[in-house]
């Protein structure tokens, strides 16, 4: 479900720096004000490092790190 373009896109701080990356929850929707930044995204693994362009604007930072790795070369 999407949230509403009334309340507008979730935005949290971005207080947490990182030798010149902000570390940012996968949550968190992209805007214009991010591009050309460098940001880490956690996967729950470890940490992604993205670059964001303008054509990511709109979409969620959740959507260009992926949690899962496909499975190459399995047998049944």
């Amino acid at each position: 479900m999407r949230r509403s373009k009334l309340k507008g896109p979730f935005i949290e701080k971005l207080a947490s720096l990182k030798n010149d990356t902000i570390i940012v929850k996968r949550s968190v929707e992209i805007v214009p004000k991010f591009v050309g930044f460098n940001f880490s995204v956690y996967n729950g693994k470890n940490f992604l490092s993205l670059t964001v362009q303008e054509k990511m604007i709109g979409h969620k930072f959740g959507e260009f790190c992926f949690t899962r790795l496909k499975a190459y070369g399995t047998k049944n």
